[in-house]
């Protein structure tokens, strides 16, 4: 039974799937760096960036993004070496069946799902925000019945409560029409998300630039707050409970390396994308917190569309708040369309593998992408925005990513020693340090999570390990091979 649940899949197999794929190959490395920037501008730097500074870090919540960039750096070197030996859908899910058998590969698997399907969530949420911001420049105001969650969680973070409204439509709408996107081509939405990409990063670097005239440094005293006395609650433990949350943003890394089979030359376009992308969003984030909280006292940033907030405190850049709400509203747009492009590809890379069921790997005939896949992610998506608020989304996101993140930087020391002939284009440097530096910063922020975030990663664990003993151990590929020979 051990030997079973330890039993890896051969990169041989790995690479034949790459070859076979009916996935349509067209991206190059910067379409791959546009797809990351797409799938990491949005939330962290629209939404979350406020939320986090006025809740957890104040103005060190530019603290929080550097330990964040930091432990980044380590996983995306890790991913780079991944993505270029085992170019295949699948992204994290795939490496561990790779190296630590597949038990693991489920575990991680299940657990991006949790990460893709809230993550999308998330975004749409912030997009709501914005969307509401929007209209709100031409005097429409949408009922707040129907741009809220219906569900909130109350102070222990584990209890939900419902907020009397009954639906967020725009969250809703955002997240099937991105999936409709995604549903009829790979072309189609990297057109798409290369064009929403110069504009947002346009409208971010005009914010910074104009708003560094009026930043007030008093807004920065006390840089670090002092903690309440509560876990979390400013101090260093706010700084790393923010930078824990903020996590989530950089998964558009990992969205990047989904896209692997649709790639044109991976084992070296992959690596360039990853890396580059992860440069520009790392000093992007930096620059945007900085900014922000001092342009206002970081107390008030706490809404949905901080960025609003700041601006509308300084007459001079209320001429900003269009073009910044309309950037906002196309930047969040392209984030909500990588994390459903990237979770419809895992549920393309477990059901080709027989731990899902077959209609997950179907590809479309004539858009020739994992339609069903994308379908069903839509919908769970758009569900989980109209339903949940950010907050509970975006801590469940980043407890998914990080667990990602940590079994990748451990998969590729491992596989250093117990698989040292695979050849390897791109190779992490100094992988003893690099690898062990990416589990232990990610670990770090995992442990300063709440405890309810911990109790929700654990009961969606025991059902996924419910579904892989009712479903997946019968119908794997790998077993069912390995049982014929």
């Amino acid at each position: 039974m051990m030997k079973r649940l330890l039993a890896t899949k051969p990169f041989d197999s790995i690479h034949a799937e790459h070859r076979s794929s009916e996935l349509k190959r067209t991206l190059g490395p910067w379409q791959l760096t546009a797809l990351g920037v797409g799938g990491t501008i949005g939330t962290g730097i629209f939404v979350l960036t406020g939320l986090e500074a006025a809740l957890h870090a104040g103005p060190a919540i530019v603290i929080s993004f550097i330990i964040a960039g930091i432990g980044c750096v380590f996983a995306g070197l890790c991913y780079a070496e991944f993505s270029a030996m085992a170019p295949v859908a699948g992204s994290a899910y795939t490496y561990s069946y790779a190296t630590l058998g597949e038990f693991a590969a489920w575990f991680i698997g299940w657990d991006l799902l949790l990460e893709y399907m809230f993550a999308a969530g998330t975004v749409a949420v912030g997009w709501s925000r914005y969307f509401g911001a929007f209209l709100g420049l031409f005097g429409i105001d949408l009922p707040p019945e129907f741009t809220a969650a219906p569900f909130t969680t109350l102070e222990n973070g584990f209890t939900i409560t419902t907020t009397g409204a009954i639906l967020n439509v725009p969250a809703v709408a955002v997240a099937l029409f991105t999936a409709g996107i995604c549903y009829i081509g790979i072309t189609q939405t990297s057109v798409f998300n290369t064009i929403v990409v110069v504009l947002k990063v346009a409208v971010i670097i005009a914010v910074i630039g104009f708003g560094l005239a009026f930043i007030n440094v008093d807004n920065w005293t006390p840089f670090i707050p002092e903690n309440t006395g509560k876990w979390g609650d400013f101090g260093w433990s706010g700084i790393l409970r923010a930078a824990g949350v903020i996590f989530f943003a950089y998964i558009g890394f990992d969205a990047v390396s989904t896209a692997a089979q649709e790639t044109r030359n991976p084992s070296r376009d992959l690596p360039f994308g990853l890396l580059v992308g992860l440069m520009i969003c790392t000093i992007l984030y930096i620059l945007m917190s900085g900014t922000l909280t001092g342009l206002v006292p970081y107390q008030q940033l706490n809404d949905a569309a901080p960025v609003v907030v700041a601006l509308n405190a300084h007459p001079q850049l209320q001429v900003f708040r269009m073009p910044v709400v309309f950037g906002a509203l196309a930047g969040l747009t392209s984030v909500v369309l990588i994390l459903i492009l990237g979770q419809a590809r895992i549920l393309l890379a477990m059901s080709r593998d027989g731990l899902l069921p077959a209609a997950f790997g179907k590809v479309h005939r004539r858009f020739r992408t994992p339609h069903v896949a994308t379908a069903v992610t839509g919908v769970v998506a758009a569900l989980m925005a109209g339903l949940f608020p950010v907050g509970l989304l975006a801590e469940l996101v980043s407890i998914g990513t990080l667990m990602a993140f940590i079994m990748v930087c451990g998969s590729v020391l491992i596989l250093r020693y117990t698989r040292p002939e695979v050849p390897r284009p791109f190779r992490v440097p100094a992988p003893w340090f690099t690898c062990l530096a990416g589990v232990g910063f990610c670990a770090l922020m995992a442990v300063s999570l709440g405890i309810g975030t911990w109790l929700r990663l654990i009961i969606w664990m025991l059902i996924g390990i419910c579904v892989y003993y009712f479903y997946g151990r019968h119908h794997s590929v790998l077993r069912q091979s390995s049982a014929a020979s």
